[in-house]
């Protein structure tokens, strides 16, 4: 039978979680009842007000904005660097978790420690190497700087590979597997969870870029979703409706994503703290 202690603490642990859930959800749920509102309703009644009554207005005029070619280059901008980014990321966790070679270790922990380097710092250096290359306001500008690795995908990966199975891998040696059969039919499927967290995090922190695009671009043609939106912010005039109506537009993809792979994310999880 459980005790009233535990009633109690139970009870004062779930009020905690519900306060913490009501805190971080209010803000998306505001801006979610603000999208359906008019301009002139926002300016003149409460933002707790609901919508009277619920309008599209806010998203057709995203449509009139533009937002659809931002959508797309954002959309495309993220498919191209998670791509590059677990091709480079999956092959060189594995020649650092599992080839030998002179200096392994020493390379391994010089390139972790540019994770203490702000990445604002790098913004002027690759924004003048773009610039020399005649790449600015270009597509390629976009990706190139995120495409092959980085410091964390790798760090991530190799402590997952690291706790595969050596005869895993010997048993593919043995049945004749080069090192590129061995990742593609060992490696790989077996760390299908850790790949799926990986590939969740790389949409999200580039679905969500602002700084680098608003640097490398200009005008309309590779405008993103982040840019676009803050365009709908002036000196003088703040459109906070079609604001709010941006902001759910770029959640709900996110939103779907997570929705589709957090199963395999949980599992990471729990694989991960099995070992």
């Amino acid at each position: 039978m459980t005790s009233p202690e535990r009633v109690a603490s139970n009870a004062v642990i779930y009020a905690g979680l519900l306060l913490g859930a009501v805190i971080t959800l209010l803000p998306f749920g505001l801006g979610l009842l603000t999208s359906f509102m008019s301009a002139q309703q926002f300016v003149t009644e409460s933002p707790l007000s609901l919508p009277r009554p619920p309008t599209l207005a806010n998203y057709l005029g995203l449509a009139d904005a533009g937002f659809g070619r931002a959508i797309a280059v954002t959309a495309l901008m993220t498919a191209v660097i998670l791509l590059g980014q677990l091709v480079f990321s999956v092959l060189a966790a594995y020649a650092f978790a599992r080839l030998e070679f002179p200096g392994r270790d020493v390379l391994f922990w010089v390139y972790l420690a540019t994770l203490m380097v702000p990445a604002t710092v790098t913004v002027v250096p690759l924004y003048l190497m773009m610039a020399e290359a005649g790449m600015r306001n270009t597509f390629w500008a976009l990706v190139l700087p995120f495409m092959f690795g980085s410091p964390y995908a790798i760090f991530l990966l190799r402590e997952y590979f690291r706790g595969i199975p050596g005869d895993l891998i010997n048993a593919a040696r043995l049945d004749g597997a080069n090192t590129l059969d061995i990742i593609t039919h060992v490696v790989i499927p077996a760390s299908r969870p850790i790949l799926v967290t990986l590939a969740m995090i790389t949409v999200v922190s580039q679905w969500n870029n602002f700084l680098w695009p608003l640097v490398i671009s200009s005008g309309d043609t590779w405008r993103v979703l982040t840019v676009a939106t803050a365009g709908l912010q002036t000196q003088y005039n703040a459109q906070w409706t079609l604001v709010m109506a941006a902001t759910t537009v770029a959640i709900v993809p996110l939103i779907v994503v997570f929705a589709t792979l957090s199963r395999h994310i949980v599992r990471s999880i729990v694989v991960t703290g099995i070992k």
